[in-house]
């Protein structure tokens, strides 16, 4: 395959830019969703984007994941809902995930033919990486963000590290990120933060306890604005 540019380093938003990308530039963050119940993914996406978080990540660990995100999907008008498909390992998978409707893939490491697929689609993929070497890769793979996995395994500090020799490459910490670090990350010079069971746990999921839903998100949301946080020193007041 190719390399192509990095489509969107941070700080800058080219005309091409896609809206999904132009959305997390602007939120620093986004939701993502792994179930293995999953009730109504309209009611779900509705109750994310009331508690202040409209980028919506489903997965495909999710049993039937298209018709999940054709739901999702359908309903983005009402909910204000930005809905992509994660954990895309396959061409197929990507091409699926956009007949359904997705408007961003991700993937949980480097996935060179996804990459073409969504290339091709016209959809900006986040490619899973952790090594320097990988988040290298990703870029040259023509990543829109990099999501860096799992990332609770040494933390924000270890972002920092990263950007310091990438410092425009777009890095989207994923895997363990709370509401008491999150803030942290964005300090250490994230992108954005992808939040995960911290804001929806597959038990409320399951059980479609929707309020629940909106509350860990507006937590979340609150703790990643509430004052500056250090890659050192995470948010103390931040609810987990």
């Amino acid at each position: 395959m190719t390399a192509r540019e990095p489509r969107v380093p941070p700080g800058s938003s080219p005309p091409e830019a896609h809206p999904a990308v132009e959305a997390l530039a602007t939120d620093r963050a986004l939701v993502v969703v792994r179930a293995s119940t999953l009730p109504d993914a309209a009611e779900l996406t509705a109750a994310l984007t009331a508690g202040g978080l409209r980028i919506v990540e489903f997965t495909f660990t999710t049993p039937d994941l298209p018709r999940h995100l054709r739901r999702a999907s359908d309903t983005s008008a009402e909910t204000g809902a930005i809905v992509g498909a994660g954990t895309v390992r396959t061409a197929d998978q990507a091409r699926a995930a956009a007949d359904a409707g997705a408007r961003f893939l991700v993937t949980p490491g480097l996935q060179p033919e996804v990459a073409e697929a969504a290339h091709d689609l016209g959809l900006p993929v986040l490619l899973g990486a952790f090594t320097p070497s990988e988040v290298l890769t990703a870029q040259d793979l023509g990543a829109a963000a990099v999501k860096v996995f799992p990332a609770n395994r040494l933390g924000p500090r270890y972002v920092r590290d990263l950007a310091g020799p990438l410092p425009t490459t777009p890095l989207v910490p994923s895997g363990g990120v709370t509401a008491r670090d999150a803030a942290a990350y964005l300090a250490a010079g994230a992108f954005a933060v992808a939040a995960g069971t911290d804001v929806a746990p597959a038990e409320a999921i399951a059980a479609g306890d929707w309020p629940a839903l909106t509350r860990r998100a507006a937590e979340f949301v609150r703790a990643l604005r509430a004052r500056p946080a250090t890659p050192d020193h995470p948010t103390p007041e931040a609810v987990a």
